[in-house]
Parts: structure tokens; C-alpha cells; sequence
């Protein structure tokens, strides 16, 4: 299996690396320290952890009913996906952190 990778732009393009893939997005962050935002406990009952993807979106599994939902609300955008619902299969993933789930005590990059 090859390494995944997950570089967050606006994060001044912080890079992930992982040997383990199909991991959960929103675990790669955590367990490397990165604050994220999650208001349901990484339920897919909200939509704070949205992150916009901006390049590899096929390496991510498939949308899950949450998400669908989400979006049949136009709660996510077709650019965007829930941290705590999608898998990063394989491959790079470039996103960055919604505007509305920015943290306050970070600094954000353009």
C-alpha cells in the first residue's frame, strides 16, 4: 500500500503523511495536532468539520448518507466534504478549513 497524503492550504499547506489509508480525515488531523473543528463529537450531525476540497477529491471514499443529506439541504457544497464522514483512500488530498469553521485562535493563510 503507498502513503496517503493530506496538505491543508490555508494552513500555511500543512502536510499529512500517513502509511495508513482509509483513515477517517478528520483522525489524520487530530492525531497530528492540528485543531479542527467538531461540534457533534465527529458524528456527522453537523456540518462544523466541513473542509473544501481543493484537488483529489476521487481519493476520498464515496459520499456517506450524512453528507447526502447535507447537501440535499445545501448545507455542503458539491466542493465540500464532512472531516469526520470521509476516508482518505488513497493518494494527496489538498483542502482547506471553511471559512465559517475557522478558528479564532489560529492563524489562517490565504
Amino acid at each position: 500500500m503507498g502513503k496517503i497524503q493530506l496538505c491543508i492550504q490555508n494552513l500555511a499547506n500543512r502536510v499529512i503523511e500517513s502509511e495508513d489509508p482509509a483513515r477517517k480525515v478528520i483522525e489524520l488531523i487530530h492525531e497530528n495536532g492540528i485543531d479542527w473543528m467538531h461540534a457533534c463529537g465527529k458524528k456527522g450531525r453537523c456540518t462544523t468539520c466541513k473542509m473544501s476540497i481543493l484537488a483529489g477529491q476521487e481519493n476520498l471514499s464515496p459520499e456517506s448518507e450524512r453528507e447526502k443529506a447535507f447537501k440535499a439541504q445545501q448545507r455542503l457544497l458539491p466542493h465540500e466534504r464532512l472531516a469526520c464522514q470521509a476516508q482518505l483512500l488513497q493518494g494527496t488530498l489538498v483542502v482547506c478549513v471553511a471559512e465559517q469553521n475557522k478558528f479564532p485562535h489560529l492563524s489562517y493563510t490565504d
